[in-house]
């Protein structure tokens, strides 16, 4: 009966490319690598009986990875991976006793399954930006060829103010409107008398005056178009918008 014994050892270095295929699939992210390095293999008094083979190779080697990560989310960068590698070399020649050329010719190859968790430096949790509220437009309406704030007028007023202070609006924009009946030159006067008076709610109630923007259109910018000359309460008004 013949016996073995001995011992086969194998060192390298490898430099290896992977990439993740993000989005793929939810909750795991699939990769794939490919590596290329160079490979001693060393035998001492490594064979069967009295054929025994001492010395070592170095060759080219290479190796294909495939593997999936599991990203824990409440630490961002740490995931767990399963992983597979497959790594050979070129084939070796290691020096023997017992053949014609006292030399071994073997191909080390090896299959490799992993289990074990990475950590990606630099990763930040993305916490998602909320949109900002768009623009809100109050209407305060006057009566015809007046300026003084109606009781339903301070209602819409003290609305925008508080509102003012909920969005924590940076500007507010009061901007005075007239209708067609009168000459503009009197209407563009209407609708300044107008705004000013809204402002002077708004501070009244709180708001701070360096946040208003005060605007006079006259009757250039109606809200129902209308002839030269027309009574329209909807273009009697002054619009308050908290940007």
């Amino acid at each position: 009966m013949l016996s073995g014994g001995g011992s086969a050892r194998s060192y390298g270095v490898m430099g290896n490319a992977f990439y993740d295929f993000h989005g793929l699939l939810a909750g795991i992210v699939p990769y794939v690598g490919v590596g290329a390095g160079y490979m001693w293999h060393e035998h001492e008094n490594a064979g069967v009986g009295v054929a025994r083979s001492n010395g070592s190779d170095a060759r080219f080697a290479y190796q294909a990875i495939a593997g999936v990560a599991f990203p824990i989310g409440e630490v961002p960068g740490l995931a767990i991976t399963a992983e597979y590698r497959y790594m050979a070399t070129l084939e070796q020649s290691i020096p023997n006793n017992f053949s014609p050329f006292n030399r071994s010719n073997v191909t080390p190859q090896n299959h490799s399954v992993f289990l074990g968790i990475r950590y990606a430096f630099g990763v930040e949790t993305v916490t998602p930006v909320a949109a900002p509220e768009p623009a809100r437009t109050f209407l305060v309406f006057f009566d015809w060829d007046r300026d003084n704030l109606t009781d339903r007028a301070r209602q819409i007023i003290a609305d925008a103010a508080a509102n003012s202070r909920r969005v924590q609006s940076t500007r507010i924009e009061v901007s005075g409107h007239a209708d067609r009946s009168g000459s503009p030159q009197y209407n563009q006067g209407l609708s300044l008398r107008r705004a000013n008076n809204v402002a002077a709610e708004l501070v009244r109630l709180g708001v701070p005056r360096n946040e208003i923007v005060i605007q006079a259109f006259g009757e250039s910018r109606p809200l129902v178009p209308t002839a030269d000359g027309v009574r329209e309460q909807q273009n009697r008004r002054v619009e308050i918008v908290l940007r």
